[in-house]
């Protein structure tokens, strides 16, 4: 996701946060800081809705169990452990010890840091090694997109039926309809949800918001 809905102009973007749950002083400040200390890359922080949207999905559900593929500043974990039930876990899956050391400080902040585990390792070789009989609720995917293919195959199978996936950056800043657009992540893009819509195991809906988000249903 990112950080403004791509075809919403500023003022109907503007709209839709005023008309939408506020994120808290945390969730603002952390924003204010992945922007300040990460310069172009605080793009890859979710939306402010983004992120009420999937605190209120992970409550819709149920979900007791998430896991996370791509964390970044921890925007978006705080929303998704937010929503988990009170007894819920979120693990999350990066390789950037800079990025997410200030996730870690603002998780402590939220007072979530023991509901959240964080594995610094490619997220593909952390899903392979998880203990058999794991099993997740909610999953988001929001990584390199040349892997989305592969996160995808590991993690399905993790899904409980009815269980949700969300997999961020769908609509590649909307390239992925302009054939005459062919570098690396726009391909993986495509071949990701080509990938995704032709998987029996799953029903998708592909929603606008952002930089384009997959939800996806467990069978």
């Amino acid at each position: 996701m990112t950080r403004r809905s791509e075809q919403l102009s500023e003022a109907l973007q503007e709209y839709v946060e005023a008309h939408s749950a506020q994120p808290d002083q945390i969730l603002r400040d952390l924003a204010t800081e992945t922007a300040s200390r990460f310069g172009s890359d605080a793009g890859m922080q979710i939306g402010a809705e983004q992120g009420a949207f999937m605190s209120m999905l992970a409550r819709l559900i149920g979900a007791r169990s998430a896991v996370e593929v791509g964390t970044f500043t921890g925007y978006s974990a705080i929303c998704i452990a937010r929503g988990l039930t009170a007894d819920g876990r979120l693990l999350c899956c990066d390789v950037s010890e800079e990025w997410t050391s200030l996730a870690r400080d603002y998780w402590k902040r939220a007072g979530l840091e023991d509901r959240i585990e964080l594995r610094l390792a490619p997220a593909a070789e952390t899903l392979r090694a998880l203990s058999a009989g794991t099993s997740f609720d909610l999953a988001f995917i929001d990584a390199d997109k040349t892997g989305y293919v592969d996160y995808w195959d590991l993690i399905v199978p993790l899904i409980r039926p009815n269980g949700v996936i969300l997999v961020d950056n769908t609509l590649s800043h909307g390239r992925v309809a302009d054939p005459g657009v062919t570098d690396a992540r726009v391909a993986g893009i495509r071949r990701f949800n080509d990938h995704a819509m032709a998987d029996g195991r799953t029903e998708l809906v592909l929603l606008p918001i952002g930089d384009g988000v997959t939800m996806a249903r467990k069978r």
